[in-house]
């Protein structure tokens, strides 16, 4: 399963994750949110599951993050 390209980012992050990444980045950290290492914390990842279910693992955990936290992702 091969889906478009998806990236979470915090509402208020002026910068694109897929063509700004040094400068998204360094705004996600100055603001404290860390969204990468967050993301790493709630992703049910594996490199022993298949390329699919990684990209499975990671959807889903985006999707979780936006449901519970949509005012500020």
């Amino acid at each position: 399963m091969k889906t478009k390209a998806t990236m979470l980012t915090t509402v208020d992050n002026p910068f694109d994750p897929f063509t700004e990444w040094d400068d998204w980045r360094r705004f996600d950290e100055d603001h404290g949110y860390y969204t990468c290492e967050y993301l790493g914390r709630v992703c049910d990842f594996s490199y022993e599951l298949s390329e699919a279910d990684q990209e499975v693992a990671v959807l889903t955990a985006i999707a979780d993050i936006v449901r519970f936290e949509p005012e500020t992702y």
